[in-house]
């Protein structure tokens, strides 16, 4: 996890390495992906490997050839409107500017998928965003964000083995709270 823009990856690593699910390219789908079980539940881990704001056209594909179900979807993303640290887990919605997740809707042609944002706030605002999410996180802020990541890994297990509404209940709390 070195930028904002790569902290969605950092939280796939995270959960691949927790449940030994080995990470492998995929030409095929332009991804990175690890197929396995996490605590017995099935699971498919992708990080796209097109352009952000194409990633919508590589899980359609993915959903489309495994058989997988768009409602049993999450993607983890940055957010540079919530503040560093700060978690949000969504049943649906848009894309809030965010144009992964635009790609995703427009490519899925619906909203219902859940969404893991990790805020990354927007600490230099002299910086435009897409400067912004493609700068190193300063070191004062990295580890808060190592420990983010790991919430958020906390999180996405949390909503496999107990469902969304435990998961939003647990972690869509204030920044304070989700980092001590």
């Amino acid at each position: 996890m070195h930028t904002p823009h790569n902290i969605g990856f950092a939280v796939i690593d995270e959960l691949a390495g927790r449940f030994g699910l080995k990470l492998r390219r995929s030409f095929r789908f332009r991804a990175v992906l690890a197929e396995g079980s996490i605590e017995g539940i099935p699971v498919a881990l992708a990080k796209p490997s097109a352009f952000m704001n194409m990633s919508g056209t590589v899980l359609a594909a993915l959903i489309r050839r495994k058989g997988f179900s768009a409602q049993n979807l999450m993607v983890i993303t940055d957010d540079a409107d919530l503040p560093e640290g700060q978690l949000r887990i969504r049943a649906r919605g848009g894309s809030g500017g965010h144009k992964g997740l635009q790609s995703i809707i427009q490519n899925l042609g619906h909203d219902r998928f859940v969404r893991l944002r990790l805020g990354i706030g927007r600490a230099n605002s002299n910086l435009d965003l897409a400067a912004h999410v493609l700068s190193p996180f300063p070191p004062a802020v990295r580890e808060k964000m190592k420990k983010t990541t790991g919430r958020a890994a906390d999180a996405a297990l949390c909503w496999l083995k107990d469902g969304l509404e435990k998961a939003m209940n647990m972690f869509n709390k204030p920044t304070g709270e989700d980092i001590l």
